[in-house]
């Protein structure tokens, strides 16, 4: 399980170095993509598997179901670290999440998320309220 956040630079080629714990829970090869709420996703190649079947279980006949899959899987790509430590994102996953010099990198679960430190930050202030209300309905559920 992923958790956690850490605190990371760019460098001038994309590279970023990844916080161990996840690398070590990733394994040497692992797939990012573009997520929700203007993050990236990235998975574990088993985790990325099952995702997979699910996702190809969707109905073609839906246009939701398309416009998602599509979404998901043009921003798909293999990743993995290099003998320092770093992971190469590529310049259209950059650009999608707006990753500048400062990012974040964090554990939710059964994925980690890369955000840009200021999108992190501002998605931080306001969920503030949303997730107090959520919090409410997931204690009238027994969690």
């Amino acid at each position: 399980m992923f958790m956690g956040e850490y605190q990371h630079n760019i460098d001038a080629k994309g590279r970023v170095i990844f916080p161990v714990k996840f690398r070590e829970q990733l394994g040497q090869t692992f797939v990012a993509t573009k997520g929700l709420d203007g993050c990236l996703f990235v998975y574990s190649a088993s985790e990325w598997q099952a995702l997979e079947e699910k996702l190809k279980q969707l109905p073609t006949a839906s246009k939701d179901a398309r416009a998602y899959v599509r979404f998901f899987f043009s921003g798909a790509t293999e990743l993995e670290c290099d003998k320092l430590g770093r992971i190469l994102l590529p310049a259209t996953l950059r650009e999608y999440a707006g990753l500048s010099k400062e990012i974040a990198v964090i554990g939710v679960g059964g994925r980690v998320e890369i955000w840009d430190s200021e999108r992190w930050k501002k998605y931080n202030e306001e969920s503030d309220e949303a997730v107090a209300g959520i919090a409410e309905q997931l204690a009238s559920l027994g969690i």
